[in-house]
């Protein structure tokens, strides 16, 4: 028979402690997660470089009168269930023409049947409104509700995306409560470029320079500061891609003489790649004569290629000129290897016969 194994006391103490402890809930492991009545929900939006987040949860609406009854009417409410439903924005904004930091706030909102307030709170961490301070508030709109179609959860979405605006609208019952966001989107551009991207590792390269150079240029914004920003790229690498933003730039800025100088140099340092990029460039921009011709300079140049065939075929095609974009596709078919790009020139050939 074997000796009865004995548990030092020490362990004993240990173990009844545990034993007693978890009895009476004083030492517990993680909590069982469980469905909530008012599930969490989360919707985001980029407009520019400005990200926009509302995090919130969704109440049902199971056959309650929601609007002054479950939600009273002038009465600070916290636009979903629970905690905090909250709206961030990492870059300044205007919400209904008024300015606002970027940053974290609680939303709330009080409603009422002919006109809403919109309220943006610095608190953005507290349970619902139930410890709403108004001396928190950063900032306060009204907008008027919509009647909309039935939505038995409470959501949010945005709605009317332009490249600098957006509407976010609370949706729940048969209402809707839209308010407009703004963002400036070449001054936070800037910013960035100015604060971030040129200051990072970016500003040890040339391409970070050309890029906000190049942006400026795009934009028609700031075009005497990107010059200098262009000269700097040039001044690390001098190449086909930074001559011709400086090119641009002295274009806009009216100096034509210069501005065609230097395009002559760089397309004198031009790869048959970066004279299909421009062409594709000008494409993008619809600058067709421009496209055209630039294309054409790379059949000229590489008449071997398939590939500058091609392009030139499809800038034709977008100009309407059925018969060009043939011939320059059925050049491109005459060379090209590859089984895919085939296929798609011969289906493309089709359908332009067909038409």
């Amino acid at each position: 028979m074997k000796p009865r194994q004995r548990v030092s006391r020490t362990a004993g103490l240990a173990i009844a402690a545990l034993v007693f402890s978890s009895h009476f809930g004083f030492a517990q492991g993680p909590a069982l997660p469980l469905p909530q009545p008012s599930p969490e929900a989360s919707v985001t939006q980029t407009v520019g470089i400005t990200k926009i987040a509302v995090n919130y949860h969704r109440p049902g609406v199971k056959n309650r009168k929601v609007w002054g009854g479950l939600v009273p009417f002038n009465t600070v409410w916290r636009a979903g269930a629970n905690e905090n439903t909250t709206i961030s924005f990492s870059d300044s904004v205007k919400i209904e023409g008024k300015s606002l930091a970027p940053g974290v706030y609680g939303l709330h909102m009080i409603p009422n049947a002919d006109e809403w307030t919109i309220i943006f709170n610095k608190n953005s961490t507290s349970w619902g409104s139930f410890f709403y301070n108004e001396n928190e508030d950063v900032l306060r709109v009204k907008v008027k509700p919509v009647v909309a179609e039935q939505q038995e959860w409470l959501g949010y979405e945005f709605a009317d995306l332009t490249d600098r605006s957006c509407i976010v609208a609370l949706r729940w019952e048969k209402l809707k409560v839209p308010f407009k966001v703004e963002i400036d989107v070449p001054a936070t551009v800037l910013s960035y470029i100015r604060n971030e991207h040129l200051r990072g590792l970016s500003g040890f390269f040339w391409q970070g320079f050309n890029d906000a150079a190049a942006y400026c240029m795009r934009s028609n914004v700031n075009l005497n500061e990107a010059l200098t920003w262009a000269d700097r790229s040039i001044n690390i690498n001098r190449n086909f891609t930074n001559l011709l933003t400086k090119s641009r730039l002295l274009d806009k800025l009216g100096r034509g003489d210069e501005a065609k100088a230097l395009h002559e140099q760089a397309m004198l340092m031009a790869s048959e790649t970066d004279i299909n990029q421009l062409g594709y460039q000008y494409l993008n921009e619809n600058k067709m004569k421009e496209a055209i011709e630039t294309f054409k300079k790379n059949v000229k140049d590489y008449p071997k290629s398939w590939n500058v065939y091609d392009s030139l075929a499809e800038a034709y095609e977008k100009n309407g000129d059925k018969k060009l974009a043939i011939e320059y596709y059925s050049q491109a078919l005459k060379l090209v290897l590859d089984e895919t790009n085939k296929k798609r020139i011969t289906q493309t050939i089709d359908k332009l016969k067909g038409m």
